[in-house]
């Protein structure tokens, strides 16, 4: 297979190529790695949005109208004083 090369060189291409393809592994799975966890480190959770940050954010994009989301923030913050509930998001 290797032609004139013994046996020594041979087995020395062959661990050397093993290793590259094995490296080359290794980069591949930490960048999976890395992109899927949304760049935290192991061990470390990924910062968890408020309810009020997502129906913000859900009526900014104009998912929600003016009244959806009133009704909703009334919902998640609890019964407060009425005058609260007139500001918009901002």
């Amino acid at each position: 297979m290797f032609g004139n090369i013994g046996w020594a060189e041979g087995l020395i291409l062959i661990l050397f190529w093993a290793a590259v393809l094995g490296i080359g592994l290794l980069v591949v799975l930490l960048l999976v790695r890395a992109l899927s966890a949304g760049g935290t480190r192991p061990g470390e959770q990924a910062p968890r949005e408020s309810a009020l940050d997502i129906l913000q954010k859900r009526y900014a994009r104009g998912e929600l109208s003016r009244e959806q989301y009133q009704q909703m923030r009334q919902d998640l913050e609890g019964p407060q004083s009425t005058a609260d509930t007139s500001r918009s998001p901002g």
